[in-house]
């Protein structure tokens, strides 16, 4: 996924080019009104900062050609400074989004024409949950990115399952406590915990705590306790397949898309299937839908959006029809966010470490794309 970093770097490394290009266009109307006013009043063309005192050997309309001008001077573009990695408030969850839409929005107010940046992928931003509103002085989150890709006609390419239990301690009399773990994988999961953690304890009792129990965990900081990585081919584990036909019609293409939840006991939210359509040929037909759907003729795309896909809506389908060929339509993307992560792995208690007393904890859960496309 990409950084906080990199997007604002790419939003103003984009806005300073936009802004030297406006600047040499003004300037090269500046110097082709010289040249028409020079040669009204029988004077030398002057030479413009930046532009060089080279003669011009000759003005077309809306172009300036030249046989000894100089190269004008590129403005030197300087990068967004990238903050060091470690605990700080730009690192939260769910402050990046905030960071950058406020970036955006000054931008526009300035007068910039900000447009999203997508790549292959139709979201126009990478979804990510709220923080949550409470947060206690322990503080849990599990948090999970899936990349994946299928081809057209079936078959998993690739499908990878980053996790991780991240703890956060506010106060220092609850840094010396454990963690007990529901671990419910039954997908093969690699599993590792933080070298200052008890692995011979987590293996025995699926309990994270601190090989000296007398030390506590670091406080203020954001501290990854345990990860675990899932990378298969086996199609069984894909969480939502997704199905497309295109079929050649005398007009054009009849499209057939349709989802199915293959894991139950997920619940995605905000999903949006993006299927690229052929530009310059109209809008398409929709015919059967289930849920929502967006065209962007700017972006040549057809977004079919639904709310919830959970057990309940577990299979839905999309019927629509456009000029274009079969190989228009892909690749398909698909973006989402959950409550509940893929891998069942959960922090069902936390103790203290002398005496096994409850600690009161705040915990939250995501899942997330990283990146998610049929070829």
């Amino acid at each position: 996924m990409d950084s906080h970093e990199e997007k604002v770097f790419r939003a103003v490394r984009e806005t300073q080019e936009r802004e030297a290009k406006a600047e040499m266009r003004r300037k090269a109307k500046e110097l082709q009104q010289a040249r028409r006013d020079a040669e009204r009043s029988g004077k030398k063309v002057p030479a413009f900062g930046g532009f060089g005192s080279a003669g011009l050997s000759s003005i077309s309309s809306g172009s300036i050609i030249t046989d000894t001008m100089a190269e004008p001077e590129k403005p030197k573009i300087t990068a967004a400074p990238i903050r060091p990695s470690g605990p700080s408030k730009a690192l939260k969850l769910g402050a990046k989004g905030k960071e950058v839409d406020n970036f955006v929005d000054k931008l526009k107010s300035e007068g910039e024409t900000i447009m999203p940046t997508t790549g292959k992928r139709g979201s126009d931003v990478s979804k990510a949950l709220p923080p949550p509103v409470n947060v206690e002085s322990v503080h849990l989150r599990v948090e999970e990115k899936i990349s994946l890709t299928c081809g057209r006609d079936g078959g998993l390419q690739n499908m990878e399952v980053l996790g991780m239990v991240t703890l956060r301690v506010i106060d220092d009399k609850n840094g010396r406590i454990r963690l007990i773990l529901n671990n419910n994988d039954n997908k093969g999961l690699q599993l590792q915990t933080h070298p200052n953690v008890d692995k011979k304890l987590f293996t025995a009792e699926s309990v994270i705590a601190l090989k000296n129990p007398e030390k506590s965990f670091p406080l203020n900081n954001d501290v990854g306790v345990l990860k675990w990585r899932l990378q298969t081919t086996d199609e069984a584990l894909i969480p939502l397949t997704i199905n497309c036909w295109p079929s050649e019609s005398g007009s054009g293409c009849d499209v057939n898309i349709e989802y199915e939840l293959q894991e139950e006991n997920l619940e995605l939210n905000d999903v949006a299937i993006t299927i690229p359509v052929p530009s310059g040929v109209g809008a398409p037909v929709i015919g059967d839908l289930d849920g929502e759907y967006k065209h962007d003729s700017r972006r040549n795309i057809l977004e079919w959006c639904l709310p919830v896909i959970d057990a309940n809506n577990k299979t839905g389908s999309l019927e629509f029809s456009v000029a274009g060929q079969p190989n228009d339509f892909f690749p398909i993307s698909v973006s989402f966010v959950s409550k509940r992560n893929y891998c069942d792995i959960q922090v069902s208690k936390v103790t203290y470490i002398d005496g096994d007393g409850p600690v009161k904890f705040s915990s939250e859960t995501s899942f997330v794309v990283d990146k998610y496309e049929i070829l």
